[in-house]
């Protein structure tokens, strides 16, 4: 039994041993420095000398020297001298260190096997020490020795199969951590602490001969360089070039290169910084064409170098805040151009859209960026399937349409590999191959805003009011969640960026989510499951491992929304609600007003967690356990209730009225006891759910208690209409039955419908104390109309009350009607773009033209297929008469659309995905639904006729076109 014990030993406490951080509390407790946050982000031996110096490197050995000591002699407790199971402990402890510690082990190793086996240990130095006097080449040197050292314990040992075979697996795993940690010793040699300089730069050997066909550190390289590398990586074709970073001495790349007439090169700048989202530093460096000979070669790199200081340069950095960093030189076999040019990915001047435009000259591509040469422009539309694409061309010109049509195409495909980044591409073409010379961020076109997953939180057209409330509630619950899986990889991260508004819709930082979810170590297409659906493949097992105590304390909130929305339901939520209730608003005063106000923000802030959470957790369980939609009951959700319940009374009053006048039918039920009921039974529908309106989330619209006009109306059509479909019917009486569901999903289901109740309720309190306040300041003149206080912020709210700011008051009515106009503009743009890029958005433009004119496509929400005509509704302030022939058109659904879905034959929304409001609707009663339709409600017409597949995401548009 002790072997067994010995084994578990070994693999559980190396592990753990090889992730101690013993090298980052030292560097932490002498120099204040966090490994993880600087250089490489590294915690290593190496990393310890650069960033701490000599004496926190000497100790950083020595802590990682006594756990290769402590691995082989805890091993030696359990089994003999000399056995595999001190390389097997060696290979647990590398482990640890890497997946836990961040770093490659190489001392741990090193130490760990002088004491397992001394001989094969100081053969190894001696041939080690000797190839890299002789080759000065640490990489030859340190996969060298990965070679050898298995190679001598089976010279020494061969009878000992095992040792060998552990030796053969740990050099293995160290050969393969190599390829995947970065290596410290790569970051410039003159930014170390001082006495580790010559060190570095001794162990630097190979430095002076990188190439594009490695994987390059922009810190190190600049972004150009590293750029293009990783292009020519992803198998683009890019020329031949090297890279000498700052500190590398350029003679030993000359002689290599030798550059002649037949052979020209091309020494370009890669500054640190330049090509990156923040600055492109477009024309401030030097290139130097032609290079024909070693000697011009020496010059043209000192020529780029000392461009970096010239005073245009310096001046540009400093416009941008940019530090001052170092010059990169990339010199690269210099292409014989037939063609050449400059793409961009997107319309730099629309800011909209998908053209992709293009400039072109005969010859080389410096006459295009150069500005003295006007060249051809083109402008380029790429349509691509799943097995081909299509490039729809406008211009025409001297270059080849074939030619233009590739550029376009590879402009495509770089955007894309850059998840959606607009990229400025300089390319050339020799004849034969299509060159791409450089690739950076279009930076006016950062950060990329998109309005996919705020259409569905946030619709609509947006007060200044609502917006200064909601913002920072959303965006500081999501900071929260985020800092708590990142830790200190949300640094640097400014969550307040989260959300902004373009043409007074709401409007997400697609750029920051991209790079959260990037640090996360999520699939770059993580942004496109959170809004489309689309399908997530798996992340790597390091960054699953690197974000696993911030993910298991995610968890651990996620297992506990149950308990915690519970406790503070009853302790924090039903006690506010309550005591709002009882306030009796009309009699506040604005300083009494305010503290209401404060005090339901108070709780807003504990509702929007939940409000975030619920939801998210519901999706993800549904997708785990693979719950069918059908197979889930909303009936908590508080717009699901209100809408069963109004049909349930409408079929009551049909059978007391069979014949009615639709205009007269509230009178008509005064008329009879039975009636009577019916009334009070609508009147109790409007008092409970009265905190319901046509946007839930935004406070400047009146709630269904202040304006019943429209649950009114669609009482009256569920008298005249027909029943509900058997789908919808078989799901009501199922759910009536008391048939539901209690699975993991089903209660994370009913939780979010309760916390939606219970986050519309306190947003109804809110509005309603807005509107006492605006009462009051209507009455003493402060505000001019009804709706004022909605164009102030918040902010400006507080200064009116508390500060009674003199210079506010005398700017209210100027400030007020500015944005009222403003508000009203924006509210009749009906096309609003999807993605916007950058934060001074133009007008929005009338949409490209369709390349099909007969087929819509969206994302299916709900199955079935339907038939009929058109009904565009771009908002709820008329309830038209709809039946089952109905196709309704809208731009976004929340829960004010859904009493219309009731008795339509199909919806089809411009924004949302399945599982927004209209979309589990339209499940629940057998409606087919296709979301996220670009420019339904412009490209539709009232009266023509469509057909709908909900499963495909199909609209089937027809000619036949009926006069409303």
């Amino acid at each position: 039994m002790f072997e067994p014990w010995g084994i578990f030993v070994i693999l559980i406490v190396c592990p753990l041993l090889g992730g101690l951080p013993l090298i980052a509390w030292i560097t932490y407790a002498l120099k204040r420095k966090q490994l993880s946050q600087v250089g490489t982000g590294n915690i290593s031996v190496s990393a310890a000398f650069y960033h701490g110096g000599k004496i926190v490197g000497i100790l950083a050995v020595l802590s990682e020297a006594f756990k290769g000591v402590a691995a082989v002699l805890l091993s030696r407790i359990f089994f003999a001298d000399g056995s595999s199971w001190e390389l097997v402990a060696l290979i647990a402890l590398v482990i640890g260190r890497y997946w836990i510690g961040r770093g490659a082990g190489t001392t741990n190793v090193v130490w760990g096997f002088v004491v397992h086996d001394p001989l094969v240990a100081i053969f190894v130095s001696f041939f080690a020490g000797i190839a890299f006097t002789i080759l000065q080449s640490r990489k030859i040197v340190k996969f060298g020795v990965l070679l050898l050292f298995p190679l001598f314990v089976a010279l020494l040992h061969f009878s000992d199969i095992p040792r060998i075979l552990a030796a053969v697996a740990l050099a293995g795993l160290m050969g393969w951590i190599y390829t995947k940690i970065p290596d410290d010793m790569k970051l410039p040699a003159q930014e170390a602490q001082t006495e580790s300089q010559a060190m570095l730069e001794f162990l630097r050997g190979e430095r002076t001969m990188v190439s594009l066909d490695e994987e390059l550190n922009a810190a190190i390289v600049g972004e150009k360089a590293a750029t293009l590398s990783q292009i020519k990586r992803w198998g683009y074709p890019v020329p031949k070039g090297w890279v000498l970073a700052p500190i590398d001495n350029p003679e030993g790349l000359t002689e290599f290169l030798q550059p002649s007439e037949l052979s020209p090169l091309v020494v370009r700048s890669s500054a640190i910084g330049e090509d990156s989202e923040h600055a492109s530093a477009a024309g401030q460096y030097e290139t130097v064409l032609n290079v024909t000979s070693p000697e011009a070669l020496q010059s043209a790199i000192a020529q780029v170098q000392a461009s970096y200081n010239h005073p245009s340069a310096v001046q540009y950095r400093r416009d941008r805040g940019l530090n001052d960093t170092a010059m990169a030189v990339l010199i690269q076999q210099q292409v014989q151009s037939v063609y050449s040019g400059v793409a961009f990915s997107r319309d730099p001047i629309t800011q909209q859209g998908d053209a992709i435009v293009i400039e072109a000259l005969p010859g080389s591509p410096t006459q295009v960026v150069s500005g003295k040469v006007t060249p051809e422009q083109y402008r380029a539309f790429v349509v691509e399937t799943e097995n081909s694409y299509s490039v729809q061309l406008e211009g025409e010109g001297r270059v080849p349409q074939s030619l233009i049509k590739q550029v376009a195409y590879l402009a495509y495909r770089l955007e894309k590999r850059y998840h959606g980044t607009p990229q400025d591409i300089e390319w050339s073409y020799d004849g034969q191959t299509l060159w791409v010379l450089q690739s950076r961020p279009i930076a006016t076109l950062l950060p990329i805003w998109t309005r996919k997953i705020a259409a569905e939180v946030i619709p609509g057209v947006i007060h200044p009011l609502t917006w200064s409330i909601n913002r920072p509630l959303t965006c500081g619950v999501w900071g929260e969640f985020f800092t708590l899986v990142l830790g200190d990889r949300a640094l640097g991260l400014d969550f307040a960026k989260t959300a902004t508004l373009h043409y007074s819709r709401a409007y997400f930082n697609a750029s920051l989510l991209g790079d959260i979810f990037l640090r996360m170590g999520l699939p770059p297409e993580s942004l496109e499951f959170l809004t489309r659906g689309a399908k997530l493949s798996k992340p790597s097992l390091q960054s699953t491992w690197e974000n696993l105590p911030g993910l298991g304390k995610l968890l651990k909130r996620e297992f506990s929304l149950e308990k915690d929305f519970k406790e503070d339901y009853h302790k924090r939520f039903i006690p506010g609600l309550s005591q709002l209730t009882q306030e009796d608003i009309d009699s506040l005063e604005p300083p009494k007003l305010l503290a209401r106000i404060d005090f339901i923000l108070e709780l807003l802030r504990h509702g929007t967690y939940y409000s975030i959470l619920a939801p998210l957790s519901a999706a993800l369980r549904q997708a785990i356990f693979r719950v069918k939609d059908r197979q889930i009951d909303h009936s908590v959700t508080p717009e699901v209730a209100a809408l069963r319940s109004l049909s349930a009374i409408a079929t009551d009053a049909k059978q007391i009225l069979v014949e009615f006048e639709p205009q007269q039918v509230f009178e008509q039920l005064k008329q009879t006891p039975e009636g009577e009921k019916i009334l009070q039974a609508f009147n109790e529908l409007l008092q409970d759910y009265g905190y319901l309106s046509e946007v839930g989330t935004d406070i400047s619209v009146p709630t269904w208690r202040e304006n019943p006009q429209m649950i009114q109306q669609m009482f009256v059509q569920l008298m005249q209409g027909n029943e509900p479909q058997a789908g919808a019917k078989d799901a009501i009486n199922s759910i009536f039955a008391g048939k539901r569901k209690r699975s993991f999903v089903q209660r994370r289901i009913d939780i979010k419908g309760r916390v939606t109740e219970v986050y519309s309720r306190l947003l109804a309190e809110l509005r309603w104390s807005f509107v006492a306040l605006e009462k009051i300041w209507l009455e003493s003149g402060l505000l001019r109309q009804t709706g004022d206080i909605f164009f102030l912020n918040f902010d400006e709210v507080r200064r009116l009350i508390v500060d009674e700011d003199s210079s506010l008051i005398e700017q209210l009515d100027e400030l007020v009607e500015f944005r009222r106009s403003q508000f009203v503009q924006d509210s009749e743009i009906i096309q609003i773009p999807l993605l916007v890029y950058g934060h001074t958005p133009p007008h929005p433009l009338a949409p490209s033209e369709l390349y099909s004119d007969q087929i819509l496509q969206g994302i299916g929400a709900s199955h079935g297929q339907a038939e009929g005509r058109v009904k565009v509704l771009r908002n709820l302030q008329e309830i038209p008469d709809i039946d089952r022939d109905t196709i309704l058109v809208v731009p976004y659904t929340d829960s004010g659309w859904a009493p219309l879905l009731l008795r339509a034959g199909g919806l089809i929304a411009e924004a949302g995905g399945r599982l927004s409001h209209g979309a589990i609707v339209a499940r629940e009663y057998g409606i087919p639904a296709v979301m996220d339709v670009r420019g339904a409600t412009w490209i539709l017409q009232d009266g023509q006729r469509v057909r709908i597949d909900g499963s495909r995401g199909i609209v089937e548009l027809s000619n036949d076109l009926r006069p409303e």
